[in-house]
């Protein structure tokens, strides 16, 4: 679906994005994580054709982007972090405007419920909150039915709720074939949606794997236990394969002396911040 191959690109003449490749494979969630300013929205706006001044190659859906005509964009959603939306025209307008740029078109109907929107349809985007504007701009996306979508802070500013309403709404295009780009720098979003994750730090690849791999590479497996002794409470942590060699957590655990044990293991932030050096947020 997407190879990129030793991408370079300046916005000045001191290198912007350097020596970067990677393949993202159809039908896959594929993650850009990085704090803010280290080459996330510029790899896409790469990607979506808006940046062709760049070195390398970058192929999308068989195109060299930097060559792309305006069919390039008939099979590609965009979900910019700031809602790109005429605030005068109401939500359903605004989607009726914007689906007639496209030759296919999806229910604006159904779109709207399915963020729970169809209340607000006919209501002037002026009058929208933030997280309303975001959802609507998601759904945007989504009116021409597009086989690959870049999603740039997909949940930012939305409440838990609806967060994971969006979060659903991308597992279920995933679950259709689509392909999807997610620019962030939520690292929960990222370990629990994305298939594989690249680690962006100064306009260079880091790292590249799944969250799992990358976790599991920096010894996840570990069991921490907390219990009373010598009148305060004490913790203590083990390996998750020696659990079973521990005699003190084995009399605690059929003395029921416990007072709580769980998994330890580090976040993405926790690796990215090892390999990296840098904070995702």
């Amino acid at each position: 679906m997407i190879s990129v191959k030793n991408l370079k690109f300046s916005y000045t003449k001191k290198p912007f994005v350097e020596d970067i490749s990677f393949e993202v494979k159809s039908g896959e969630i594929f993650g850009f994580l990085g704090p803010s300013g280290a080459g996330k929205s510029t790899l896409q706006k790469i990607l979506t054709g808006l940046l062709i001044t760049y070195t390398g190659n970058v192929m999308v859906n068989g195109i060299e982007v930097k060559h792309h005509d305006n069919r390039f964009y008939e099979n590609i959603g965009v979900d910019f972090e700031f809602p790109s939306l005429y605030e005068k025209l109401t939500a359903k307008e605004n989607l009726k405007y914007f689906a007639s740029l496209y030759q296919k078109q999806q229910d604006i109907e159904e779109l709207l419920k399915s963020v729970g929107l169809s209340s607000d349809a006919d209501k002037k985007v002026a009058d929208f909150s933030k997280g309303m504007k975001s959802r609507l701009n998601f759904i945007k996306a989504l009116l021409h039915d597009p086989m690959l979508l870049f999603l740039d802070e997909p949940t930012s500013g939305l409440d838990p709720s609806n967060a994971r309403l969006m979060k659903d709404i991308i597992l279920a295009e995933k679950a259709k074939g689509k392909t999807i780009i997610l620019t962030t720098h939520n690292m929960y979003d990222a370990t629990e949606i994305c298939d594989r994750v690249a680690f962006i730090v100064d306009g260079k690849l880091k790292a590249l794997d799944t969250p799992h791999n990358l976790i599991m590479s920096k010894g996840a497996s570990k069991v921490e236990y907390t219990c009373f002794k010598n009148g305060k409470e004490e913790k203590s942590q083990i390996p998750l394969h020696k659990t079973c060699e521990d005699d003190t957590l084995m009399k605690l655990i059929q003395n029921n002396q416990l007072l709580s044990i769980h998994s330890s293991e580090p976040t993405l932030n926790d690796i990215f911040v090892e390999l990296t050096g840098r904070c995702l947020q």
